[in-house]
């Protein structure tokens, strides 16, 4: 089962995207265009406007000037509820789950909002509230299957390790048949042996699920491993882009992170 929305997929693009907070820029004239089908990623030191990205990306933040669009859809100014139905879902740094709800709890409830239909069919639950619902469950439930996490379902995200919580929120993400997949430092606190499956969840994401995946990762080998194309950020600006090889070999990044990596 791969993601929901209509073939083919869209390309994502950024355009001259600058974004102020005051009198601080996170990000300036950035352009970046996410194919799809491929695995982007986005890196820079700390403090390079990668999170603003995203959130300008995914409607937590609208650009000052620029435009971003998805396909013919334009998203500048587009809220998160809105983004997340046009098919682009987002896993974040910072765990948004609920952690006193069960692991299968907080998937149907991401997954509602795919549900279809009126208060009357769901007070009496019938025909198609019965039939979508089931179908939902059986989404959730082969989310729960690809994710690995048959075994913590009816645990409690609370007590579960960090690795696992981060699992759990990107299966969260994916339960919504996105598109394309924002995944906001998925291996950051991880140990080894928790970003070796991560890595295999996210190849697997791409190449089973069909998915695009835009990733940020401090994990440079990671990137360098899994990445078709990568846009580095430095203050804001767009600095390198290419290939894993040509943006290793690119002076201005490598000046980037000296004493940085």
């Amino acid at each position: 089962m791969g993601n929901e929305a209509n073939m083919p997929q869209d390309v994502l693009k950024i355009e001259s995207v600058t974004l102020d907070f005051g009198g601080l820029r996170a990000l300036s004239n950035v352009d970046i265009t996410i194919e799809p089908g491929l695995i982007t990623s986005v890196i820079g030191p700390n403090g390079a406007g990668k999170t603003s990205l995203l959130n300008c990306i995914s409607g937590f933040y609208h650009p000052t000037r620029g435009e971003i669009h998805f396909g013919k859809r334009r998203l500048t100014h587009a809220s998160p509820h809105q983004v997340s139905s046009l098919g682009i879902a987002r896993a974040f740094q910072n765990i948004e789950l609920f952690s006193g709800m069960t692991v299968l709890d907080n998937l149907m409830l991401a997954r509602h909002q795919k549900l279809r239909y009126n208060f009357f069919q769901a007070l009496i639950f019938y025909g198609r509230a019965s039939r979508m619902e089931s179908e939902n469950r059986g989404y959730v439930e082969d989310v729960i299957d690809f994710m690995e996490l048959e075994p913590y379902r009816k645990s409690t995200v609370g007590n579960l390790s960090y690795g696992v919580q981060k699992r759990v929120e990107v299966a969260r993400a994916l339960t919504m048949g996105p598109q394309i997949l924002l995944l906001d430092e998925p291996m950051a606190g991880m140990n080894i042996e928790e970003k070796e499956d991560m890595v295999r969840f996210i190849l697997d994401i791409q190449k089973e699920r069909e998915i695009t995946v835009v990733l940020v990762e401090h994990d440079l080998g990671v990137v360098m491993d899994i990445s078709d194309r990568i846009y580095v950020l430095d203050f804001g600006e767009l600095i390198g882009a290419g290939s894993p090889a040509e943006v290793a070999a690119d002076a201005k990044v490598i000046e980037a992170y000296i004493g940085e990596e």
